[in-house]
């Protein structure tokens, strides 16, 4: 195993011991940037994940959203995309559950960016809405 992948593998292992179940994006997010992961491309529906180390980049292939293999992209619904946020932050839904709403709401693919602490979220026609998370201290949850 290369050392981008073996940073990558440790750091989701710790980001899931150390976040709650409600809110714990942050927390997952803070631990793949204390890790010196910059940046998390995903691709919807292949839910392909490309993220950005110091140490190189990495995809990870999830399992498609769409089993036949062709499906109509909807139009981009941002009121969509926002319940379907809250309900994951307010842990009301998996993170399958999340991606498959988020597909649902016309949402193509979305952008991590760990330093800034922001992600975007894109429609196939351009379309993007950017949230904005907070900063955690990783220290407290040990």
């Amino acid at each position: 195993m290369n050392k981008a992948i073996e940073n990558l593998v440790e750091t989701q292992a710790f980001a899931m011991k150390v976040r709650p179940k409600v809110g714990g994006f942050p927390y997952l997010a803070e631990a793949f940037r204390a890790a010196g992961i910059t940046r998390n491309l995903w691709s919807l529906p292949s839910c392909q994940s490309v993220y950005y180390t110091k140490y190189g980049a990495v995809v990870q292939q999830g399992s498609s959203l769409i089993p036949d293999g062709m499906s109509e992209i909807a139009k981009f619904n941002k009121e969509a995309l926002i319940r379907a946020l809250r309900a994951d932050q307010e842990g009301k839904s998996t993170f399958s559950e999340f991606l498959k709403s988020s597909w649902e709401a016309g949402v193509v693919g979305y952008d991590v960016d760990f330093m800034r602490r922001t992600v975007t979220y894109y429609g196939v026609l351009g379309e993007s809405y950017v949230e904005e998370y907070p900063a955690v201290d990783l220290g407290s949850e040990n």
